[in-house]
């Protein structure tokens, strides 16, 4: 068992920019990550919307150097998972760890993302980062004048998709269903855009190409026909889900499963903060996250010069 002073669950933006200030802050700082280091923004190719690269940058190798940054100032990093996290009698956290066992910690900041749902078909999971986005304002710019697929047809789908159509020549909105889910008011823009075309009734089977995006192989579903559409891009807009299992049960969560907290990423547990794409209101870009887990970090110092004795 170690004992830490802030305890950091998920190593993305939010995450290590959190380590960062704790560690600068002379405080006893680990990050727990699972997966790859930097989350999601690792597997972005180029990243051309975070300030002070003009020119823009390769996702994984920005990743890197936030890593660098938090362990030059002393941040320790685990490449395990936290299975489970409560408040022990002493009020200090218990963080249940897969390979290393229980560790404690005088506060925590849970800056575990959230994971976007995938279709699940040949050639998604190939083409990410080559043709294969789930963010258009990420995204969106590379795809200038080109014919881009845009799957689902929820609010999210429909709003990313007339975001799309500021560089797209066409956005082709494919949806499962024989009309749309989004607001009304989405609808009424979306139908009006003469950048956007419909297909109904249509399931994506496969997206198509070697090394970048090609095109995507359709079928409807109430005919069995089948077709492909030659596209540049496919922006997959089929639901985003918070990875919220440590804090279900412990704090306040929004209807969508995301922490409530206050301007400081505080939640409804003294110590306790959430930071990134898992806090309510999060806008789901780098630079807030980033911004987000230094909030948290700076509200988790304040919070551990002002715990009790009684606490550590």
């Amino acid at each position: 068992m170690t004992d830490y002073d802030i305890a950091i669950i998920g190593g993305g933006g939010a995450g290590l920019t959190a380590a960062i200030y704790a560690a600068r802050a002379r405080r006893r700082a680990v990050v727990f990550e699972n997966a790859v280091t930097g989350g999601q923004i690792a597997t972005t190719g180029l990243v051309e919307n975070f300030p002070g690269f003009p020119a823009g940058v390769d996702g994984f190798e920005l990743a890197q150097s936030f890593l660098q940054q938090a362990e030059k100032f002393g941040a320790e990093l685990r490449y395990e998972d936290i299975t489970s996290l409560s408040v022990g009698p002493d009020g200090r956290f218990r963080l249940q760890a897969t390979e290393s066992g229980v560790h404690t910690a005088r506060a925590v900041i849970v800056a575990a993302g959230a994971h976007y749902n995938r279709l699940g078909v040949p050639g998604e999971s190939e083409l990410v980062g080559r043709g294969v986005s789930y963010c258009a304002t990420c995204d969106g710019a590379f795809f200038q004048d080109q014919e881009v697929a845009g799957v689902g047809g929820g609010d999210s789908a429909i709003d990313e998709g007339l975001f799309l159509t500021r560089f797209a020549s066409k956005v082709h909105v494919i949806h499962r269903r024989a009309e749309l889910r989004a607001s009304a008011m989405l609808q009424e823009r979306a139908f009006a855009n003469p950048k956007m075309a419909f297909t109904w009734n249509t399931v994506v089977e496969r997206i198509e190409g070697k090394g970048q995006v090609e095109g995507v192989s359709l079928r409807n579903l109430e005919t069995g026909a089948t077709r492909t559409l030659p596209v540049g891009g496919v922006f997959i807009f089929v639901g985003q889900l918070p990875n919220n299992a440590l804090l279900r049960g412990l704090v306040d969560l929004d209807d969508g499963g995301r922490a409530l907290v206050d301007l400081t990423m505080r939640t409804s547990v003294p110590g306790l903060f959430v930071a990134g794409d898992l806090r309510t209101g999060a806008a789901r870009q780098l630079v807030s996250a980033c911004g987000d887990g230094a909030t948290a970090a700076l509200a988790a110092e304040h919070y551990l010069e002002e715990e009790p004795a009684t606490h550590g």
